[in-house]
């Protein structure tokens, strides 16, 4: 019985694992659609597809809180999120959006990825993990795959647009890392979706405001004009609800069962599904190139997951948080 248990959890894990992973390619697909600048007229602008992404989360989330209240007589009052996890998740909403106003897909997919690569296993490091030697060599294959992937679409990328992803792949990786410790996923995705709300009203009030004050700068130029429609509107919900709200709270699930490393690497997998998803839904083109790079990525992710690591002790004194 308890190898039957030890099986269904496994199996729920890898099951939460690829649904999360296929909402993050969803998320990028609809970011795509709706925040593209080769759209005329513009479907919508980034400080209000931020806002109504993150708002769309907190509601959905906020009902299905509800209704997981009233079947259970479980306390969750542990389980709130944090302000820094909401803070980590408004930082990455918005600088995501703006970047992407910026840079092309394939520069700021690898800016946004190296960063939550580089970030997770900074701070996993320092926490004490450690990696094997076949641990390595998977990690580092599975990034030259998502580097062979984007590197030949590559050109000198707007500074601004580089400093502003590579902060949300850091604020991505602290939020998961976050979220190892989750003890109730859905109530601390939902709480922090939540507390991220403050945030959002500062971001439209900074966005009215700052035109006014100034007009100097490549941000403002971006943020001067408010742009709404009904399509930008329901890709923003859609990214908020299902692919935000619902699949951040499955990642948390997800999490209690893979080392830090382990997240870290398979969220190379996104682009490569994102990929996909553009093929079915944006009329792109499959290329043997992409399928060299999927290959690539999946061989160097089976070598991290199948690689026993080994951790050193922790200091007695060392704290918890990241």
């Amino acid at each position: 019985m308890s190898s039957l248990s030890a099986f269904l959890s496994r199996f729920s894990i890898a099951l939460y694992t690829l649904i999360a992973l296929v909402a993050f390619a969803a998320n990028s697909v609809l970011c795509r659609m709706a925040l593209s600048t080769q759209q005329t007229p513009a479907l919508i602008d980034p400080s209000s597809f931020t806002a109504i992404r993150l708002i769309a989360g907190a509601l959905v989330l906020w009902l299905l809180m509800l209704l997981r209240s009233t079947k259970t007589t479980v306390s969750n009052s542990a389980s709130r999120g944090s302000m820094f996890a909401g803070a980590l998740l408004f930082i990455y909403a918005v600088t995501f959006s703006y970047a992407y106003v910026l840079l092309d897909t394939a520069t700021g997919a690898l800016i946004l990825f190296a960063a939550v690569q580089i970030s997770m296993m900074l701070i996993s490091y320092f926490q004490g993990q450690r990696l094997t030697l076949l641990e390595w060599i998977g990690a580092l294959l599975a990034f030259s795959g998502f580097a062979y992937l984007v590197l030949p679409g590559v050109s000198a990328p707007s500074m601004t647009g580089l400093v502003l992803m590579a902060i949300s792949g850091c604020a991505w990786g602290g939020y998961t890392l976050l979220g190892k410790k989750s003890v109730n996923p859905l109530f601390d995705t939902g709480y922090n979706f939540i507390r991220s709300l403050p945030l959002v009203v500062v971001m439209i009030l900074v966005v009215w405001l700052l035109p006014q004050l100034t007009s100097a700068t490549q941000l403002v130029s971006i943020s001067q004009v408010t742009v709404l429609s009904a399509k930008g509107i329901l890709l923003a919900v859609l990214s908020g609800a299902m692919a935000s709200g619902i699949g951040y709270a499955l990642w948390y699930q997800a999490l209690r069962g893979l080392t830090s490393t382990h997240a870290a690497v398979l969220q190379l997998t996104v682009p490569v599904i994102a990929a996909v998803g553009g093929i079915l839904f944006l009329d792109e083109v499959i290329s043997f190139h992409l399928g060299v790079s999927a290959g690539i990525i999946f061989v160097g992710i089976a070598l991290v997951i199948f690689a026993k690591s080994h951790p050193v002790s922790q200091r007695s004194g060392q704290k918890n948080g990241i």
